[in-house]
């Protein structure tokens, strides 16, 4: 019975090696169904290479809200928004992204809320590589997620994992001192979906935040933070990755992460940081030209106007005085006609006045081009007090016309960049040319335009657009451009 009872053992078990031999067999040569639990087995041809194949014009934004503890206290909610309007091109580096990054940030026990108003631009500019690795070119501390998410150089199906190192840019503070501490950062494919009707990865990510020369690291940033003794912490995120472009949709990272100072303040920060990408819908140009159209023949018609006028003033028309019948002598009627053909004569000179200024209008338009950014609209020879950014009489249509203009591109951002003559004085340049962006911004919000639409930026006398040898070509560098953004 014994020996009966082990030869059906072996047959048992030499029948069950048969069939799991058969179902591996299948398996690999395509994908199944597993019985229990429904698991995907994904074939070879199912594998994906992840690459980044470039980007068009994009609006990147970070939102921070962190709970904040000073010592194991808890002193209030921070928020934190740093939006990008991010603009690629090429030059002799390849494809370069340029970035205007504006910061809100505010720190309350019982507001989340981030404020709006005018933004000052922090310009930015850095390369991409295929895998995601970022190399900065113009650093100024933005973006501070760098080569994040960062791809396989190989394939990979659903389940698999992978390392790259990448780098963050903190200043906890905001004190205005930016640290970078570098993060190697854990990677799984966990599967695919549909994110506003394109396909995409589903990727699951996780790091720790080390840094300083306590415990097991020694990596110190030498050009950060000297006070920042160490930090550390954990980090969990979920990423979407467009399938078409390589490009991060919405990373959603959850934190616990603690900074530590050498005044012996220990700062502790809970909750989410979110990274979106998004592409604003393109502006309607058709609406835009039609626009720009009509100002220039407003223009145009204004001058004709008042040559045609100037043209049928009566120098002299002596038949048009009029005198009253009890002034019958020659000396009221002289005297009328008199100050009849000074009156004349004062409303020729003002015609000619407004001529001219309109004719100086009309030499200086509001120049259009089409960038890579957007429509840019060029002011030229806009009317400050000198040397400050206080806007003098006689701008206000130009204005007016400009805010119709813009109010047509529906959802748009608008770049405001301010820019000067060269007077070899670098700083003030750089701040006159910003402050006078502002103003622009200011005049336009006040004309129905919502003030967190606009970025400003200030470029001095670095971009000039004709010699600063000669007043003429002076005049057309001093200059406020408006780009579309789209």
């Amino acid at each position: 019975m014994k020996l009966a009872g082990l030869a059906h053992q072996k047959k048992s078990l030499l029948l069950f090696i048969i069939i799991v031999s058969l179902f591996s067999l299948v398996a690999a040569q395509s994908a199944i169904t597993h019985p229990l639990g429904d698991i995907e087995v994904p074939s070879e041809e199912e594998t994906s290479l992840i690459k980044y194949k470039g980007s068009r014009n994009y609006k990147f934004t970070e939102r921070s809200d962190l709970r904040v503890y000073q010592n194991g206290k808890y002193i209030g909610l921070q928020s934190k928004l740093v939006s990008a309007y991010i603009i690629p091109y090429r030059n002799n580096d390849g494809l370069v992204y340029e970035g205007s990054f504006f910061v809100d940030q505010d720190t309350n026990r019982n507001k989340a809320q981030v404020g709006s108003g005018l933004h000052e631009a922090i310009d930015s500019s850095f390369i991409i590589n295929e895998d995601g690795n970022l190399t900065m070119l113009l650093d100024n501390g933005y973006p501070t997620f760098r080569s994040f998410p960062a791809f396989s150089s190989r394939k990979i199906k659903k389940g698999d994992s992978w390392e790259a190192k990448a780098m963050r840019a903190v200043d906890p503070l905001s004190k205005g001192i930016v640290t970078k501490i570098p993060i190697y950062v854990r990677y799984t494919y966990t599967g695919d979906d549909f994110y506003n009707g394109e396909e995409v990865y589903l990727i699951s990510a996780q790091w720790a935040t080390r840094y300083g020369t306590g415990g097991t690291t020694t990596y110190v940033d030498w050009g950060g933070d000297k006070a920042l003794d160490f930090a550390q912490g954990s980090h969990k995120a979920n990423i979407i990755v467009s399938k078409k472009t390589g490009a991060a949709f919405v990373v959603r990272d959850t934190v616990d992460e603690t900074f530590v100072y050498k005044d012996g303040n220990k700062y502790q920060y809970k909750g989410t940081i979110s990274l979106f990408t998004e592409y604003p819908p393109a502006v309607d140009r058709s609406k835009l030209i039609a626009a720009l159209k009509k100002i220039a023949e407003l223009d145009e018609d204004e001058v004709e106007n008042l040559k045609e006028r100037i043209d049928t003033q009566p120098e002299n028309d002596k038949h048009k005085v009029t005198v009253k019948p009890e002034a019958d002598d020659k000396a009221t009627k002289k005297s009328s006609a008199k100050d009849t053909n000074k009156e004349q004569k004062s409303k020729t000179e003002e015609l000619k006045k407004k001529l001219e200024e309109g004719q100086a209008k009309q030499n200086a338009p509001i120049l259009i081009d089409n960038t890579e950014a957007g429509i840019r609209l060029t002011m030229q020879n806009l009317s400050f007090k000198a040397d400050k950014a206080e806007l003098l009489p006689g701008e206000e249509k130009r204005l007016d016309q400009i805010a119709e203009l813009l109010k047509l591109a529906e959802g748009a951002q608008f770049l405001i960049e301010g820019h000067t003559a060269d007077t070899g004085y670098e700083a003030g340049e750089l701040m006159l040319s910003k402050e006078r962006a502002f103003s622009i911004a200011a005049e336009l919000a006040k004309r129905g335009i919502a003030k967190d639409r606009f970025i400003c930026k200030g470029s001095g006398s670095k971009k000039p657009v004709a010699s600063n040898d000669t007043e003429e070509g002076k005049a057309k560098n001093r200059r406020v451009e408006i780009t579309i953004l789209e």
